[in-house]
């Protein structure tokens, strides 16, 4: 950095280059550039940020600004700093900053975001209501278990009174009771099905997990589907509940194969198992040597936006006559192998990402 202030053309046309977003603040505390980055992370441009204020720009500078005069006075080399900077009306940073004095009169903020902290945020809330919504499931599908028993065996008792008394004209009713009565007891079996089963646990190659799974769905959809294979030969085996993994797996590319509906009558649809080693991971906040990072990729419409972020919730379906529940499982699933599931989805593109700690 120059030890003029505000530095030469030159040196700022070098911080653009830089993937951190950097602040040149001077001696009065207002800003006097911001680089490319600075303005995506901030979501500002450069020309309605300079000569502001840090706190025009977050509810909450004041530590920010603390460590600028701190830096102005020389006090330090540099000052590092995890920040939560609050904005109106957005979600708030998450940022490593390192504030330094730029030569004369003013400092540099460089900001990083904190992605592992993001993501450590979003896993926890994923975790609490994924734990919300089991609890609420379990308890509503027994309440609705027994009176559900009453119904049907009500039914059955009214048809044979109707055949007793020769109204058998009447039996088509009682037929749609017991029907209906089935049909919510299927709900309610596939509701409680994860909590009821035992966890069989043995030794599992993912790869035979995705191969599975791949000739399910190929029997199923025969034309105008291609199942692309991206394998880490190199992956372990680990300890796990193969036909847990399997519904997983199956769940997740049987709704992608439904949502390329549009693509497979084209013949150009195509879903991606991709496998890969994920190396010091963190999952539900417990840092893990190696991780299993499966890939479920489709070229399909993607989520629709109004549901992306409750497709994990039970009875959330983005498709007419859809459970809602095969996400829900899957979810339970992984996590009951103390890994992760997550989604990133657009046009073109939806790719389910699964982490699982390996050994």
């Amino acid at each position: 950095m120059s030890t003029s202030f505000p530095p030469s053309e030159t040196a700022l046309a070098g911080l653009d280059m830089l993937a951190s977003a950097v602040l040149l603040v001077d001696a009065d505390g207002l800003i006097a550039y911001a680089n490319a980055a600075a303005e995506n992370l901030l979501e500002n441009s450069l020309k309605s940020m300079s000569g502001q204020r840090l706190d025009a720009l977050f509810a909450n500078a004041d530590e920010l600004i603390n460590l600028c005069e701190q830096a102005l006075a020389h006090k330090y080399a540099d000052l590092r700093q995890e920040l939560m900077l609050e904005r109106s009306g957005r979600e708030p940073l998450h940022v490593h900053s390192i504030v330094s004095a730029a030569g004369e009169g003013g400092v540099v903020v460089e900001l990083r975001e904190n992605v592992q902290q993001l993501k450590l945020d979003r896993e926890e809330r994923i975790l609490d209501q994924s734990q919300v919504n089991k609890e609420l499931v379990r308890n509503l599908a027994h309440e609705i278990k027994n009176p559900l028993g009453g119904i049907r065996g009500a039914a059955q008792l009214l048809e044979l009174e109707l055949h007793a008394h020769k109204l058998s004209q009447l039996r088509e009713y009682t037929q749609v009771i017991i029907k209906e009565a089935d049909r919510l007891q299927t709900l309610v079996d596939r509701l409680l099905a994860p909590h009821r089963r035992p966890h069989i646990v043995g030794d599992v190659n993912i790869h035979e997990v995705c191969e599975r799974v791949r000739s399910l769905m190929l029997a199923e959809f025969p034309s105008g589907l291609t199942i692309k294979r991206d394998y880490d030969a190199s992956i372990p085996e680990f300890r796990g509940d193969k036909e847990q993994l399997i519904q997983t797996v199956l769940n997740i590319a049987h709704n992608a194969a439904q949502a390329l509906a549009e693509r497979i009558a084209a013949g150009d649809a195509m879903i991606v198992f991709k496998t890969r080693v994920g190396r010091q991971v963190t999952l539900a906040k417990i840092r893990y040597g190696l991780a299993l990072d499966l890939h479920i990729i489709d070229n399909g419409p993607g989520i629709p936006p109004q549901i992306r972020d409750r497709i994990f919730y039970p009875l959330v379906s983005g498709r007419e006559g859809g459970s809602g529940l095969g996400l829900t499982l899957a979810q339970t699933f992984v996590q009951q192998h103390l890994g992760v599931i997550e989604c990133e989805s657009r046009p073109g593109l939806t790719d389910f990402r699964i982490l699982l700690p390996l050994p």
